[in-house]
């Protein structure tokens, strides 16, 4: 098993790309180039990025992959903005994505920060 299968940062970030990929399935099809596939390009990306991170060899360069996948996670957010704004989906049927896009990046942030500590106590 790899180092980053067994974070829980990762688990919910596969738990999230699922719930992505489930709300573009529900866009028109005149998105499918547009809106659709940057979200799904999106979340996938804070999954790949967790990843690649998790196997660098220092605490800073870890951070950036974190960051990049905070960056990655906030543009879904505001896909399902845009979403919304364009009546694809109703905010009721937006608000689990929305909740748990807010856990994850709390999980994201504390991991980021707990490396921010660990490289200051050196």
């Amino acid at each position: 098993m790899y180092k980053f299968e067994k974070l829980d940062v990762y688990q919910m970030a596969l738990a999230y790309t699922d719930m992505i990929y489930n709300l573009a399935e529900k866009l028109p099809k005149s998105e499918e180039h547009n809106l659709k596939s940057q979200m799904i390009r999106a979340a996938t990306s804070v999954v790949l990025n967790i990843a690649e991170g998790s196997t660098s060899q220092s605490d800073m360069e870890q951070r950036r992959f974190l960051s990049m996948a905070i960056r990655s996670l906030l543009e879904t957010v505001a896909c399902q903005h845009l979403i919304e704004r364009r009546r694809y989906v109703y905010k009721e049927e937006l608000s689990k994505d929305y909740e748990f896009s807010q856990m994850l990046y709390a999980k994201l942030q504390a991991m980021r920060r707990s490396l921010q500590k660990s490289r200051n106590e050196k």
